[in-house]
């Protein structure tokens, strides 16, 4: 426990700010897409909390660490998370730091079975996913990420 806590002390404040500001939203979407839905979190997230906030700070740090701070939010945080939920929290958060990126989500089917996929790619590579698991789904289009919400 305390090498953890000695690793989270040795990053850099604009990575501790984003895994602490990802820890607190991650609950706060995963009851929204329990209750209100996909498109209908996507609109809230992009209306309270999309828009780049000025801050040198936010703005120093890199996405891809911006993604491990959220990977580690949903792993050490309140409750478990789903790709989804964490795709979510890193679209907003880079969103909020400026950063163009693009939410997608993949399906596939494996032995009889329905799976889905969700990632956050900027120029086209993904940034939550180190492994290339997304390769393995059929990505909607871009669209997808630009549904309105219901009404």
């Amino acid at each position: 426990m305390w090498a953890r806590f000695r690793q989270f002390s040795a990053l850099e404040r604009p990575a501790r700010r984003s895994f602490f500001f990802a820890a607190a939203l991650l609950p706060v979407i995963s009851l929204s897409l329990r209750f209100r839905g996909f498109a209908r979190t996507k609109a809230f997230l992009q209306a309270h909390f999309g828009s780049p906030r000025p801050s040198k700070e936010l703005y120093s740090i890199c996405p891809k660490v911006t993604a491990r701070m959220v990977r580690a939010a949903g792993r050490y945080g309140f409750s478990r998370t789903t790709c989804l939920q964490e795709s979510l929290a890193l679209w907003c958060i880079l969103g909020r730091q400026g950063v163009p990126c693009d939410l997608r989500v993949g399906v596939r089917k494996e032995a009889e079975k329905f799976e889905a996929h969700a990632w956050v790619e900027r120029h086209g590579i993904p940034l939550n996913e180190p492994e290339g698991v997304h390769q393995h789904y059929a990505a909607f289009d871009a669209a997808l990420a630009s549904i309105p919400p219901e009404r």
